[in-house]
C-alpha cells in the first residue's frame, strides 16, 4: 500500500480549495490607519472585472494628510454627509466577497502594492467586525511580477508593468476604477506565466461568472 507523503499531502489539499482573487484598492486621508480614516474601497473580481463592489466611508477620525486628499478628490466634509457608516460599509463588502466566494474555497486579496490596502483593510475590517474574510490570504501583484520577470524591485513600480503589458499607465485614483485596472493587469501577468509553461495555473486561478 502507498501511504501519501508529506509532500503529497499540501498539493492535494490545494488543489481541492477554489481560490477567488478579488483585485482591490482603497483612498485614504492618509497613510496609516492608526491616525487616518479609510475613505473609499474599490473591488471587482480579478478574473471577472465586470462584477464590482464600491462604497464611500463616513470619515472616522478627523485627521488628514492635504496631499492624499487632493490626489483622491475626496472631501472629509463631503463623505460625513454622503458616506456609509464603516460598520455598514465593511459589513456590505464581506456580504459581496461570501456571495462570490465558492462553497469551500477562498478569497484571496490581491492589489497592486497590496501592504498599503491590506493595512487598512484589514484593520478596518477587525476594528468594526472583528474579522477579517480574507484571513490571511493576500497577494501583492507588484511581488508577483517580480517574480515572474526576474526583474528588480525598483522596476516594479505601476508605469513600468502596465507599460510592458500596453495597458494605461496612470492609476485614476479612484478606488473602483484602479481595481479594475489592476485586475487588467493581473490578467495579463497569468497569461504570461501560462507561456511560460505555469501549468498549474489554470486549475488555481479559479474565475467566477455567475451573479449570486
Amino acid at each position: 500500500m502507498r501511504h501519501e507523503s508529506d509532500s503529497d499531502f499540501p498539493q492535494r489539499r490545494m488543489a481541492s480549495v477554489s481560490e477567488l482573487f478579488i483585485s482591490v484598492d482603497v483612498e485614504t486621508a492618509g497613510p496609516h490607519p492608526s491616525h487616518h480614516a479609510l475613505l473609499s474601497i474599490g473591488a471587482c473580481l480579478a478574473l471577472n472585472p465586470a462584477q464590482t463592489f464600491y462604497v464611500e466611508l463616513q470619515p472616522d477620525r478627523p485627521a488628514a494628510v492635504p496631499e492624499a486628499l487632493a490626489i483622491s478628490r475626496l472631501s472629509l466634509a463631503e463623505l460625513a454627509e454622503r458616506g456609509q457608516p464603516p460598520a455598514e460599509a465593511l459589513a456590505q463588502f464581506e456580504a459581496w466577497i461570501r456571495a462570490r466566494t465558492p462553497a469551500g474555497g477562498r478569497s484571496v486579496f490581491a492589489a497592486f502594492n497590496a501592504p498599503f490596502d491590506w493595512m487598512f483593510v484589514a484593520d478596518y475590517f477587525h476594528r468594526y467586525l472583528g474579522h477579517n474574510p480574507f484571513g490571511h490570504n493576500a497577494l501583492d501583484l507588484k511581488a508577483l511580477y517580480m517574480g515572474l520577470t526576474g526583474t528588480r524591485w525598483l522596476e516594479t513600480s505601476y508605469h513600468h508593468v502596465a507599460a510592458r503589458y500596453g495597458c494605461r499607465q496612470e492609476l485614476m485614483h479612484h478606488a473602483l476604477s484602479d481595481a479594475v485596472d489592476q485586475a487588467v493587469l493581473f490578467r495579463k501577468m497569468l497569461e504570461e506565466a501560462r507561456q511560460r509553461g505555469w501549468d498549474w495555473l489554470p486549475d488555481q486561478f479559479v474565475e467566477v461568472t455567475h451573479e449570486p
